[in-house]
Formats: C-alpha cells, sequence, structure tokens
C-alpha cells in the first residue's frame, strides 16, 4: 500500500475565474499502493468476501479492536461482559453514532447483521452464536450455542466490520462493489476491480477507538487506493512521487529506500508466512514421501539471507512464532535436510539417472510451480525452483495475476505454489485445511477424517483459551505430519512514506496499518 498525498493549487488566474479571492489549496488526498498480499479484492462486502484489503477498515468500523500487543480495545462497543460459562457476551454500544447514510446504529444494526453470515465462507466467526437479544437501544447480547473464547479476536477482524442494514438489503449482491455503506471515517466513493478504490471522507465521524490520537474526522480529505502488482513499479512510483506510503515493502527494497533522504522506514511485527502449499491430490505428491523430500529440500536459512537481506525469520511450522499454538514438538518442525530428502525420493521409486531430473517408470520428476506476479513472490519461486533442482526435482514457474491464480486452485490445476498469508490468530489452520474449503483457501487440496476432527474440537469444542491453544497445538501437529505445505519466511511488515509530504505516527497502532492510522496521518505543510 502506499500513499500519495496531493496539495493542488490553483493559479491565481484561475482562482479569479473561479471566484475565488484568495489563493488556496484543493482537498488533501493520499494515493495508496496495496500490498502484494491484498490485491484481488472483489468486493467491499465483509461478511461474503473471502479477501479483503485496508482499505475496508477505513469503511467500516468494529465493536472492539486489536492493538500490536493483542490486547483489546473499545470502538462501536464501549464495554463488554462475558458470562462466567461463556455462554453470553453482552456489549454496551457507543451513542450518536451514524452510517454512512444518516441511519443510527444501535443494538438493533447488531442484531440485523449477524445473521447474514449465514452460509458465508465466513460463517464460523459467528458460529457460536445463538441468537442476538436487543436488551436496549445500546445494549445487545449474544447468546451462545458454545463457549468461544476466539469471540473478541472474530469481533475485531476486517470480515466483521458493521455494515447499515438497510443498504445491505437493498442492494443485495452488489453491496460492496456499488457501494458500501458503513459507520468508518471514509465513504466509497468508486470501486474499480483490480484497479483502484476511492475513499472520501465522512465528516461527520467522531467516534474513533482510542488507538487513535484523533477522535474526530480525518486530516485527510480523499484516499485513493490503487493496485500495482508489480512490486518494482510501486518502489518506483514512491521514489518518483506518484505514492506516498508504501505498505508492505520487500526487504530487498529497505536499503535502497532508506539511502533516500526523503522516505522514512516503519518496520512493524509480521502477522503471517510465506509458504508452499502442496496439493495432496495431484501426483507425484499424493505421495507423502514426495511431499516430506519437498518440503526437505527448501532452505529457509538461505532464501532470509539471500532474498529477504535477513530481515524477519525463517518459518519451520504454518503459525507465526509469537502464537502459542506455533511451539510444537520440535520433531515436526520443518528444517533443511537435503540428504534426507534424496533418500526419501529413492524410497519412492524416483530415481537418479544420467540427467538432471529424477525419473520414474519413464516419467521425468517434472512439477507446476505457481506463484502471483510480483517481485518478491517471483524470486522466492526462482530459488525454490533451484533447490527443488538439487533433489533432481524440475519445478516449472508459471507466473499468474493475483485474481486468476485462484481460479487456478479451484480448478485444481496447480501442484505447487508460492504463497503468503496475514493473519495473526491459529485459526487460519482451519481457513486453509478445512475439507469444506478445497481449491481456495484450501490450496492443498486435503480432506482427510481425523484432520477434520482436530480442526472441529478446536474450533467448536474450546471451553476457554487454555484449551484452544492445546486443541489448536494438536491440530497444528497433526497437519504439520501431513507434508501439506512448506514453511519458508516470517516476514516483517514494512511501510515506507515521503516524509517530505505526508507524517504518520511512529510506532503504528493496531496489528496492521488501518485506519486507526490513517486517521491520524497529516500532510506536511
Amino acid at each position: 500500500m502506499g500513499y500519495a498525498i496531493k496539495s493542488k493549487l490553483l493559479s491565481g488566474t484561475a482562482l479569479i475565474a473561479a471566484g475565488f479571492i484568495s489563493t488556496a489549496a484543493w482537498s488533501q488526498e493520499a494515493t495508496i499502493a496495496f500490498a502484494s498480499g491484498e490485491l484481488g479484492a472483489t468486493s467491499y462486502n465483509p461478511v461474503t468476501s473471502s479477501n479483503l484489503n485496508s482499505a475496508t477498515s477505513l469503511i467500516y468500523d468494529r465493536l472492539v479492536e486489536q492493538d500490536a500487543d493483542q490486547s483489546y480495545h473499545p470502538h462501536l462497543a464501549t464495554s463488554w461482559e462475558e458470562a462466567a460459562d461463556g455462554m453470553s457476551w453482552t456489549f454496551h454500544l457507543k451513542d450518536g453514532v451514524t452510517f454512512h447514510d444518516g441511519t443510527a446504529f444501535n443494538a438493533q444494526s447488531v442484531a440485523d447483521w449477524i445473521p447474514d453470515f449465514a452460509e458465508t465462507e465466513n460463517a464460523y466467526l459467528v458460529g457460536a452464536v445463538a441468537s442476538v437479544e436487543v436488551i436496549d437501544d445500546l445494549t445487545v447480547k449474544f447468546v451462545m450455542s458454545r463457549p468461544e473464547p476466539n469471540f473478541l479476536y472474530n469481533l475485531s477482524s476486517s470480515f466483521m466490520g458493521v455494515p447499515g442494514a438497510a443498504a445491505y438489503d437493498s442492494l443485495g449482491e452488489n453491496f460492496g462493489v456499488t457501494d458500501a455503506v458503513g459507520t468508518g471515517p471514509f465513504k466509497l466513493e468508486s470501486f474499480a476491480i483490480g484497479l483502484e478504490t476511492v475513499l472520501v471522507r465522512n465528516d461527520d465521524y467522531a467516534w474513533a477507538s482510542d488507538l487513535s490520537e484523533n477522535q474526530g474526522a480525518a486530516h485527510l480529505e480523499r484516499v485513493t487506493f490503487r493496485e500495482i502488482p508489480d512490486q518494482s513499479t510501486a518502489f518506483l512510483e514512491l521514489k518518483t512521487g506518484g505514492l506516498d506510503v508504501l505498505l508492505g515493502v520487500p526487504t530487498d527494497f529497505l536499503q535502497i529506500l532508506k539511502a533516500e533522504s526523503n522516505i522514512n522506514v516503519i518496520q512493524m511485527p509480521g502477522t503471517g508466512i510465506n509458504y508452499m502449499p502442496i496439493n495432496v491430490t495431484a501426483a507425484p505428491f499424493d505421495d507423502i514421501k514426495v511431499r516430506e523430500a519437498t518440503a526437505l529440500a527448501i532452505n529457509q536459512e538461505a532464501i532470509v539471507s539471500s532474498i529477504y537481506n535477513g530481515v524477519g525469520a525463517p518459518a519451520h511450522n504454518f503459525l507465526i512464532s509469537s502464537l502459542p499454538e506455533a511451539d510444537v514438538a520440535p520433531e515436526l518442525n520443518v528444517s533443511f535436510d537435503v540428504e534426507k530428502a534424496n533418500a526419501l525420493l529413492d524410497e519412492a521409486g524416483w530415481i537418479k539417472s544420467d540427467g538432471p531430473v529424477r525419473m520414474k517408470d519413464g516419467e521425468a520428476l517434472s512439477v507446476k510451480l505457481f506463484t502471483q506476479n510480483g517481485t518478491e513472490f517471483t524470486a522466492l519461486a526462482q530459488v525454490i525452483q533451484a533447490q527443488l533442482a538439487d533433489i533432481g526435482m524440475e519445478a516449472v514457474i508459471t507466473v499468474f495475476d493475483s485474481s486468476t491464480i485462484r481460479d487456478e486452485y479451484k480448478a485444481n490445476r496447480h501442484q505447487l505454489a508460492v504463497r503468503g498469508y496475514d493473519w495473526n490468530n491459529s485459526d487460519i489452520l482451519d481457513w486453509f485445511f478445512s475439507g469444506e474449503r478445497l481449491g481456495y483457501p484450501n490450496v492443498s487440496m486435503w480432506k482427510d477424517e481425523e484432520g477434520q476432527r482436530l480442526n472441529d474440537v478446536a474450533m467448536k469444542d474450546s471451553k476457554n483459551s487454555m484449551e484452544r491453544v492445546a486443541n489448536f497445538k494438536a491440530y497444528h501437529e497433526y497437519v504439520l505430519s501431513q507434508h501439506l505445505f512448506v514453511p519458508i519466511y516470517e516476514p516483517t511488515t514494512n511501510i515506507a512514506y515521503n516524509a517530505e509530504r505526508v507524517n504518520i505516527p511512529d510506532p503504528v497502532r493496531g496489528t496492521r496499518f488501518r485506519a486507526q492510522t490513517v486517521l491520524d496521518m497529516t500532510v506536511v505543510e
């Protein structure tokens, strides 16, 4: 993502022609290039979308916000209480909040919103909610069918931004495309899928969370989010003034940017993993020995050093290291071992002959390696290609744009892929490995009875936080034992901005660069 602040001054002649009597500036504007992992959103409907971007948090507010230290803060809710048995949550709501269309936000807004999740991919977020009771205009009670120790995290996610019920019902499938109505600090002006999103300031906004110093309307009057698939292009636009802020800066650009006198860089803890899913339904990866050999062929430490210049950390399982569920049995962590990888392929019948590629029954060990366009992922795919060649596996790289590649996954045309995710909660395991989501997001195409049982226990049967950690750890360990993916890299989140044009608070509050930071952004006078 990147912001470009544009203050356009009219000439004196133009001002006179326009009827102005003094020099004035047009509205201050920001242009943001989405990070590579946020490309490809087709809707700003948080209820039904499986892929949202940073602009979403500017349109919609949430009941609860999460800070970088994982603590929860009131937003549309001022406070809440959980019943001792976990079977209900009562939220007290902020008074005076209105949606972009002028309708009031109240307890009924919450009661109308929750049923919309039924039969969507995001239904799991409210899967434990049996009913919603309106106690009074500013008090709402969630009656639970089971305890949900992850409930505050769910409520703080982008997928639980609260939409206006009237607009949601009237627009139907067009909600989030032609218009998107929330209570957030910005309103949707236009959305060109795959190109740009333009937001304008909500002048009535006066209910920010305490993650923002500014409690009123944003200082910026207009924000344009652009999709720039090639990270090198986005980087050059930042240097030349086409962007003011670039979020998700690839680490190989950091040293160059730090050398620019007008560019400041902020680094935040990462909230995701770069990894290589393995399609277990596509030969030769239907053989677990081949999958394990593929995983052991990848040298995470060398990749961090060569591609990421030592910034970030090697990943050895599927979860970010700050989560307790990432602390698995040491033997299940995936680390480079080329000798064992070669031995496993020998056992699987893939034999090294005279050529560089292993053979079995007259067939070469040649596989498809998919990735999406963008400097980081294409460079990573090339290094992986070279490392797989060292064990006699030929990987043929195909690069897709961010929207097309999902169609390839859903059509089951892939074998290996280079991907990344951005999520700081262990329920990402459900998202990417549940047998109910084959194709995308379950790119591994894994459907397993024991895996689904462990998934369901972790997602639905945890009565408290300690039990939830134990259940997800067991599920994580089983996933690791099946060699469904190759963990590669745990990145930092890097933000670069033109300090001559815009001010950004440092440190950034929240787990990601979102609305709370945009509210505090100002233009350099």
